[in-house]
């Protein structure tokens, strides 16, 4: 299993962020993406018997070394990351978007950048996969709910695509569109949120080096429930910050209206950094349970600050009020 330690990022090593194997399989990662948009196609539902997108590279879950750890954390299995899921247009309940997601068509896929940039313009995602070599990042991951799981993710830091397109100077931050298509996406159109789903970050949070762009997750292709084609991942933030199946980027000015801080203002805010001294209105965020290790019945672990990643990232947030900006 790769095992990859961040030590900031000031002076990282070309050899220590990407490893070689991962540029040799990339041909292979395309290929295999090819073939996961004729496999959404399919009319059968997501099951276990169901084949998985398309095999990456072998990928076990033995115990390694996290960035942010204070100890050796385990990798959630496969099983549950791909079928335990919060993907509200395909179901709210837990297990509905990995029987719902089959009907999700991920080709062909644009995605369209726009706003205050240089160079706008539509991006396939083919275009999007030859931009910049691949990378497997093991990143622990914590939803508002209070469960977490520790995922291997496949793809590139936003940066390069960001770079790519040349924001102005006046671009303060970057937001997401997601799809909401109701043909494919069966919850799309209910009232438990304003469609489409959109997050948005600021532009030193979206160049971060940890921010990542994901195309694929245990080294394999990313399943439609898991936000496939690409989605973002952002590790020391609340899940729901890492908006699925992207369709547009756009650079503005202002702070976006996103989606969650919309339909609860009070409860979900703007920068959603895990923090364990904010509690939710209606729930503790001191701890959490991993998923995959007992369920209901596992045992709490203390909620780090940042999620782990505070030596990272806290300097973003320098001088800021996290009670109020949460």
């Amino acid at each position: 299993m790769l095992i990859r330690q961040d030590r900031g990022f000031e002076h990282a090593i070309p050899s220590e962020i990407t490893p070689s194997h991962v540029y040799s399989r990339r041909r292979e990662f395309l290929h295999q993406l090819a073939a996961a948009g004729m496999l959404a196609t399919s009319a059968s539902a997501w099951s276990q018997t169901t084949p998985r997108p398309g095999k990456l590279s072998a990928l076990n879950s033995s115990v390694s070394t996290l960035s942010g750890a204070q100890a050796t954390e385990t990798v959630t299995p496969y099983k549950n990351a791909s079928t335990y899921n919060n993907f509200y247009e395909f179901g709210t309940d837990k297990s509905d978007p990995a029987q719902n997601a089959h009907s999700l068509k991920t080709r062909p896929w644009t995605v369209e950048i726009e706003g205050l940039v240089k160079k706008p313009g539509k991006f396939s995602v083919e275009d999007l996969l030859k931009l910049s070599p691949m990378e497997e990042r093991i990143y622990r991951m914590r939803c508002v709910e209070g469960w977490s799981m520790v995922i291997p993710w496949v793809g590139y830091s936003l940066s390069e695509l960001i770079k790519r397109v040349e924001p102005l100077g006046s671009a303060k931050y970057v937001e997401f569109v997601t799809l909401a298509d109701p043909k494919t996406m069966p919850y799309v159109g209910s009232r438990v949120l304003n469609w489409p789903y959109v997050e948005g970050l600021r532009m030193d949070e979206a160049m971060h080096p940890l921010t990542l762009l994901s195309f694929g997750m245990y080294g394999e292709v990313l399943p439609n429930q898991n936000g496939a084609p690409l989605r973002l991942t952002v590790p020391w933030k609340y899940g729901f910050k890492s908006g699925k199946s992207i369709v547009k980027i756009r650079f503005t000015e202002n702070q976006p209206a996103t989606a969650w801080n919309k339909a609860a203002a009070h409860e979900y805010g703007f920068y959603s950094n895990v923090n364990p001294n904010v509690d939710h209105p209606r729930w503790s965020q001191a701890s959490e349970r991993r998923i995959g290790d007992g369920g209901l019945l596992a045992k709490k672990i203390k909620t780090l600050m940042f999620n782990g990643y505070e030596a990272q990232v806290g300097q973003l947030y320098a001088g800021m009020d996290l009670t109020k900006n949460f």
